[in-house]
C-alpha cells in the first residue's frame, strides 16, 4: 500500500479513536514522554540556553527516532502499517480530551457555579482562576480552545501528513517541551529558550491552517479574516495569534485583554476589537468550530499528501 493511503486510512482511524476513547486515564504516552524529558532535564539542566538546546535535541530527536525505527518495522505489512499510523495518531491528538474539559468548565459556568469553574479551569489552562469572574473564565476557555485546537489537533495532522509516524511524535514531542520548560519562568528562560523557538517553527504551519478553517467553518468568515489580517500580529505568540484572532472573528467575540499566569499580570493587545465580550454560551460555540476544524484539517492534510504523492509518481 502506497504511504499516502496508509496515511489517510491510519490518520482517519486515529482521529475516529480519539473521537470515541478519548484519552486514557492512565499512562498516556504523552505523560510517559513528558516523564522522560523530565528525567533528561534532571541531568542536563543547566543555566544556559546551549544545554536547553542539548534537551530538546535529545528528547524530540528521540520521539522521532522511535517513529521511524517502529515504521520501518513494519513498511512491509500494510495493515501494521495503517494500524501504527492509527494509534501514533491518536496518541498525539488531543481533541476530544479538550473539548470534553472545555464543556465541563461552560456547564458548570451554566449552573451558575463560577467556583467549580474556577476549580476545573487548570485542567485545561494555565490561567490564575481566582480573581476571574464568569466571563473571564469563559474567555480563558474559548482562547484555550482555540490555541489547543492548532496545538493538539491541526498542527500534528500537517507535521503526519508531511512525515507520517515520525512527524506525529516529532510534532507532539516539540509541542510537549514547550509547555515543559519553553516558558519565561527564572529557571527556564535560557534553558527552555530552543525548546521555545523549535515549537514556534513546528506550529508555524498547523496555527495558518487553523486560522484558515476557522474562517471556513466559523459563522463569519469574513469577521475570521479581518480579525486575523488586523490583530494577529499584536499578541506575542507568532502562531497562537493568527489562531485566537480567526477564532475571535469567526465567533464575533473580542479575545485578549489582561490575564494572569502563576501570579504574573500581562496586559495583551485586545483581538477583534469589534466583537462582543465573551459569553458562557461561546463555550460551546469554540467547541464546535474546533471540532468542524479538525475534522476539515484531516481532510486538508490527507487531500495534500495524495497529492503530493501524484505529482511525484
Amino acid at each position: 500500500m502506497r504511504a499516502d493511503r496508509v496515511f489517510a486510512y491510519g490518520a482517519a482511524a486515529g482521529l475516529l479513536g480519539d473521537l470515541l476513547l478519548g484519552d486514557p486515564r492512565r499512562g498516556h504516552p504523552v505523560a510517559v514522554f513528558g516523564r522522560a524529558a523530565g528525567a533528561v532535564e534532571r541531568v542536563l539542566w543547566r543555566d544556559h540556553r546551549g544545554w536547553g538546546a542539548l534537551h530538546a535535541v535529545v528528547c524530540a530527536g528521540g520521539a522521532v527516532a522511535l517513529g521511524s525505527v517502529a515504521a520501518r518495522a513494519v513498511r512491509t505489512s500494510p495493515a501494521a502499517s495503517v494500524a501504527l499510523t492509527g494509534a501514533a495518531t491518536w496518541a498525539v491528538v488531543g481533541g476530544t480530551s479538550l473539548a470534553r474539559e472545555a464543556r465541563v468548565i461552560g456547564r458548570a459556568l451554566e449552573a451558575g457555579d463560577v467556583d467549580a469553574a474556577r476549580a476545573r479551569l487548570p485542567h485545561l489552562c494555565g490561567r490564575d482562576p481566582q480573581a476571574l469572574d464568569a466571563d473571564g473564565i469563559a474567555r480563558a476557555v474559548v482562547e484555550s480552545v482555540a490555541e489547543n485546537t492548532s496545538d493538539a489537533v491541526v498542527g500534528a495532522l500537517v507535521w503526519g501528513a508531511v512525515a507520517g509516524v515520525p512527524g506525529l511524535l516529532g510534532f507532539r514531542a516539540v509541542n510537549t517541551l514547550d509547555a515543559m520548560v519553553g516558558h519565561k519562568s527564572p529557571r527556564y528562560r535560557r534553558y527552555g529558550w530552543a525548546s521555545a523557538r523549535l515549537d514556534d517553527l513546528a506550529g508555524w504551519p498547523g496555527a495558518r491552517l487553523t486560522a484558515v478553517l476557522a474562517a471556513v467553518a466559523g459563522p463569519d468568515p469574513r469577521g475570521a479574516v479581518r480579525a486575523w489580517r488586523t490583530d494577529a500580529a499584536k499578541h506575542p505568540s507568532p502562531n497562537a495569534g493568527p489562531v485566537e484572532a480567526a477564532f475571535a472573528g469567526a465567533l464575533g467575540v473580542r479575545l485578549g485583554g489582561t490575564l494572569s499566569y502563576a501570579g504574573r499580570v500581562e496586559h495583551r493587545p485586545v483581538l477583534n476589537t469589534q466583537g462582543r465580550a465573551v459569553a458562557t454560551p461561546d463555550v460551546e460555540r469554540a467547541v464546535r468550530l474546533s471540532q468542524r476544524v479538525g475534522w476539515l484539517a484531516l481532510g486538508v492534510s490527507v487531500a495534500a499528501r495524495l497529492a503530493a504523492k501524484g505529482s511525484t509518481s
